[in-house]
């Protein structure tokens, strides 16, 4: 089992994305990226916390690549949106990838690079290596699930336009 860690606006419509893909085991949203301690949803929500909202996958290598959840990633998401993914508006709300290794940090950078070549606009999405990540308050998690919803209305760019 192997982790990965990425934010593209509402951590919702994130989660909900990776637990469609074949060879995710499990998903967590919570909060990475800011400086406030154990921060709850209306820490992150306030803008002053520093921190994004993001999912961390767990996935089995042997069944779905790390290069492969970086394309659904770059899916879900209009990664030239700057702190914002369409009515969403702030930095919790920023486009991020957190790396754990040294491999995932040069397939999300070279992921990246390939996307800014063909993209019309430049591509914000950070790439940090491995920082806390907080756990969400629990009815957070799984959240569309739980509502009986299948996504939210979020538009997103076309990566290979």
């Amino acid at each position: 089992m192997t982790k990965a860690t990425f934010g593209a606006g509402c951590f919702w419509h994130v989660e909900a994305g990776f637990r469609k893909v074949e060879g995710v085991l499990g998903t967590r949203v919570g909060y990475a990226g800011g400086s406030v301690e154990n921060p709850t949803y209306e820490d992150v929500c306030s803008h002053r916390s520093g921190h994004a909202e993001v999912v961390e996958v767990e996935f089995d290598p042997e069944k779905v690549s790390y290069g492969h959840l970086l394309a659904e990633f770059w899916t879900m998401h209009d990664p030239t949106q700057l702190n914002r993914q369409g009515p969403d508006i702030g930095p919790n709300y920023r486009s991020i990838i957190i790396t754990h290794d040294d491999e995932q940090r040069a397939l999300a950078e070279a992921s990246k690079q390939a996307l800014a070549e063909r993209s019309p606009k430049p591509i914000v999405t950070e790439v940090i290596d491995a920082v806390h990540f907080w756990v969400a308050e629990d009815y957070h998690q799984q959240y569309f699930e739980k509502k009986g919803i299948s996504s939210c209305a979020v538009t997103v760019m076309d990566p290979v336009s």
